[in-house]
């Protein structure tokens, strides 16, 4: 288990982190999400101690992390972190020997890795010389060609095609299943959403929530439904109901305790509904709404 404990970190007077707390499973793919300068990227750094925290500690399977650990971490800078002028194979075979594989561990890896994210036709080339989308395969094969038990990215999707987006979820998918925990940080939430086990929210420097989507829904919401039909106004009046919004014939309620059932009955004695449902928000609107909340508790 990857551990982040109370992580905090300052830049002259300001505060970047504060608090940080948040743990990543075996097998589990946590989605760490954030505006920039939330402190996704500074909290990375910290993890790979490329930077040191003022306060917290990151443990791995317990212990805290130190320069053997962090060699079995992968990591993917949301900067690209390749040599230009060298050539893709030259750089995946030293990368994996500077993690300890050996001359013919590192060509067969660099040979596997290329080849599984669609890269083997430009071993030959120079990085510089690739489109941004291969360059982004590169950085990956170059996280992953020393087998790493942690893997850490940064921005792994930017500026990917939709066949590379499916090749690199395959990729995290993979490594799940083989037990290796993954923290990566996205602004594609739609991706996060559909890849991640759980998700941590960060909000100026400090976690304002951490859970699993259906956690996420159920925050502070209650039960929220999505009415069809009746004429606007039909359930202001309803006991344990509150009106979100109405946009002609559709109703948003969200419910205080109140049985979802006698809320249908009133739609039905105000009129013909086509449509009643829960509402599940996807990840940019539970996004946006626990930012909103947590926003006077994080300005300083």
């Amino acid at each position: 288990m990857l551990d982040i404990r109370g992580v905090s970190k300052r830049f002259g007077t300001r505060a970047a982190l504060t608090d940080v707390s948040f743990t990543v499973q075996p097998g589990e793919v946590f989605g760490f999400v954030g505006s920039n300068g939330a402190g996704k990227t500074t909290t990375m750094r910290i993890v790979l101690g490329v930077l040191a925290s003022d306060a917290g500690e990151v443990r791995w399977k317990g212990a805290p992390v130190d320069a053997d650990v962090r060699r079995r971490i992968g990591y993917m800078p949301e900067e690209r972190g390749l040599y230009p002028k060298m050539r893709v194979a030259e750089q995946l075979q030293y990368l994996a020997r500077l993690h300890g594989l050996g001359p013919g561990e590192a060509r067969s890896s660099t040979q596997h890795w290329a080849e599984r994210l669609g890269v083997d036709a430009r071993l030959g080339d120079e990085v510089q010389k690739l489109s941004l989308g291969n360059q982004q395969r590169v950085q990956l094969a170059a996280a992953l060609v020393h087998d790493p038990e942690v893997l850490v990215l940064d921005e792994p999707f930017s500026g990917l095609d939709p066949t590379a987006v499916e090749v690199m979820s395959g990729v995290l998918r993979d490594k799940a299943e083989g037990g290796v925990p993954t923290v990566f940080s996205s602004h594609q939430l739609d991706l996060v959403e559909r890849l991640c086990d759980r998700i941590g929210i960060i909000a100026d420097g400090r976690m304002v929530a951490v859970g699993t989507v259906a956690e996420l829904r159920d925050r502070d919401r209650g039960v929220v439904l999505d009415v069809d039909g009746p004429a606007a106004g039909w359930a202001d009046h309803l006991a344990g109901v509150t009106v979100l919004e109405t946009e002609g014939a559709r109703t948003r309620l969200r419910l205080d305790g109140t049985d979802d059932q006698q809320v249908l009955a009133a739609a039905v004695a105000a009129g013909p509904v086509h449509e009643f449902r829960r509402h599940r928000p996807p990840l940019t609107e539970l996004y946006r709404d626990v930012v909103s909340a947590a926003a006077p508790e994080v300005v300083r």
